[in-house]
């Protein structure tokens, strides 16, 4: 797993390495050399390198130096003269590379830089690092404005100049990168709000020859899940299995209204593993439930005049819930005052739980304040894992704006930090989706634009209860469980787009892809570790 710091962190950081007898000067060296690496690879004659005011801009004038000694074509557009850079650092090795005739321009008018970028083959944004925030100035503004209107081939160091690295916000414009070049580790603002949008190709230069042995002695907002971390969960079933032996999942879900969803959560358990799945939904939609899953054991429960949950159903589902090695309740089953009976209920079983959807607006139902101010309600000995899309997060700590990833983890971390158990794991899904544990937040890979459609979340669900019924007796880190079936599910999306086309993916469509999806997570897995080839042989 690769880390992912606040810019907190990244400060941080940079102070340790320094202590440890690197400098920021030698960084910043080194930073140049990463970035006049990954723009060579581009092949290009004309570089144009745009500049600002700190030790970001520093970087572009090191990379300018190295490319021009490599026989390429360099510009250099900086907001005043090398003299007058106010940072230190960047002002020493601007002079140096102003001195060895490299061109530069100083507050080009918007024709003037129009110009340069027509004749440039990539423009490098060296312009606003990590600690920028807050809406772009002149002439910022303007620099930035003309090269999204040309469109070059752009290259971002650090971070996209506009866009908050911590929050991952953009106030009014931002340079929209093909490829962003990141130092010693990627930030919490490139994977959260906007920044994804503007990222493009990220890739990570660790600059620093022992940082493995350093990064440690930082917190980290988060960790990024390679293909590698999750193959444990991607091996071959033994020879001597049985269904039993497999687990077995009860999906607790449905209604009159909204059958579909505990039809599409339970296959999508049965896809992902467990031997043997059961539906407990309310006696109206048994029948409609049975006939779409005939291999599937459905229990009719008591309902209300509603077709939901009644109030005799908490006894029925818990007598049944028991004998499962997981439990999924949520997915279409209606916030009622049965459904809420039902949620409490399955709270008090010593079985691995996973709550989604209206199971949780239950929980946030029942609760006064926010469920982390009354944290008795939810905390258990066996397994909680808890899926909320932004809305339904926002819902459980009692109207917190959750909008991003950043303002996600830390609602997430509300709860997890108020229930204290290591078996608590917060799934706070989005375009990219946190797994927020008690110690860790994991990033899996996120999945397509196709995965936004009704009834995706049912299926991650299902995808998440029928793994950890296949794994509960071997898991030792349930946030990478939850990151595996994340991941999973995201594969799924890719296969789906690629058969349909991204627009026309529907939820029904990723179930029947779930294998094929495990087969391309194990592939990728193998191809990280180099023991298969990009053929697959």
């Amino acid at each position: 797993m690769k880390p992912v710091l606040s810019t907190e962190e990244v400060v941080r950081l940079e102070d340790i390495i320094e202590r440890a007898g690197t400098s920021k000067a030698e960084l910043m060296e080194f930073a140049g050399e990463f970035v006049a690496q990954e723009v060579e690879k581009l092949h290009p004659k004309r570089v144009l390198i745009l500049t600002g005011f700190g030790n970001n801009g520093g970087d572009g004038w090191v990379a300018a130096d190295l490319l021009k000694q490599k026989g390429i074509e360099v510009a250099v557009v900086s907001p005043v003269e090398p003299d007058e850079i106010p940072a230190s650092l960047a002002r020493h090795v601007a002079r140096r590379t102003a001195g060895r005739e490299v061109t530069v321009h100083v507050g080009p008018s918007c024709d003037e830089l129009a110009a340069l970028v027509e004749v440039s083959d990539v423009v490098v944004d060296a312009i606003l690092g990590t600690g920028f925030h807050g809406a772009l100035r002149a002439p910022f503004s303007i620099w930035v404005k003309t090269i999204n209107e040309l469109g070059p081939v752009v290259v971002s160091v650090d971070t996209p100049s506009g866009l908050d690295a911590q929050t991952g916000k953009v106030e009014d414009a931002c340079i929209h990168a093909d490829r962003t070049v990141t130092m010693l580790a990627p930030k919490i603002g490139l994977y959260s709000g906007d920044g994804p949008e503007y990222v493009g190709e990220l890739v990570c230069g660790e600059l620093y020859d022992k940082l493995d042995e350093v990064i440690g002695d930082v917190d980290h907002a988060a960790e990024i899940v390679e293909p590698e971390d999750i193959i444990d969960f991607l091996q071959h079933l033994p020879a001597s299995v049985n269904k039993y032996s497999r687990g077995s999942v009860l999906v607790v879900a449905g209604s009159a209204q909204y059958p579909g969803a505990a039809i599409m959560a339970a296959k999508a358990a049965a896809r992902a593993g467990a031997g043997y799945v059961a539906v407990a939904t309310p006696e109206p939609c048994a029948n409609l439930i049975r006939m779409a899953l005939p291999s599937v054991p459905v229990f009719g429960i008591p309902s209300d005049s509603r077709g939901t949950f009644g109030a005799a159903a908490r006894t029925a589902v818990n007598e049944l819930a028991q004998k499962y090695s997981c439990v999924l309740c949520g997915p279409g089953m209606g916030v009622s005052a049965g459904s809420m009976d039902v949620v409490m209920g399955l709270l008090e079983l010593n079985v691995p739980l996973v709550l989604d959807a209206d199971a949780l607006n239950c929980l946030a139902k029942v609760s006064i304040g926010g469920i982390d101010a009354t944290p008795d309600l939810y905390r258990r000995e066996a397994p909680l894992i808890l899926t909320p899309h932004h809305r339904e997060l926002s819902r459980l700590v009692a109207g917190d704006d959750v909008n991003d990833l950043l303002s996600a983890i830390e609602a997430a971390q509300k709860i997890v930090w108020a229930c204290g158990s290591d078996n608590l794991v917060v799934v706070a899904k989005g375009p990219t989706t946190a797994i927020v544990g008690v110690e860790k937040v994991l990033l899996p890979m996120a999945g397509p634009a196709s995965l936004a459609t009704a009834g995706s979340g049912d299926v991650l669900a299902g995808i998440i209860a029928g793994t950890v019924a296949l794994n509960v007796k071997q898991v030792e880190l349930w946030e990478l469980l939850c990151a595996y079936a994340v991941a999973i599910h995201s594969y799924t999306g890719f296969a789906a787009a690629e058969r349909f086309g991204e627009k026309s993916v529907i939820a029904t469509d990723l179930i029947d892809f779930i294998g094929p999806a495990m087969q391309l997570a194990a592939d990728e897995a193998l191809r990280s570790m180099g023991l298969i080839d990009s053929e697959g042989a």
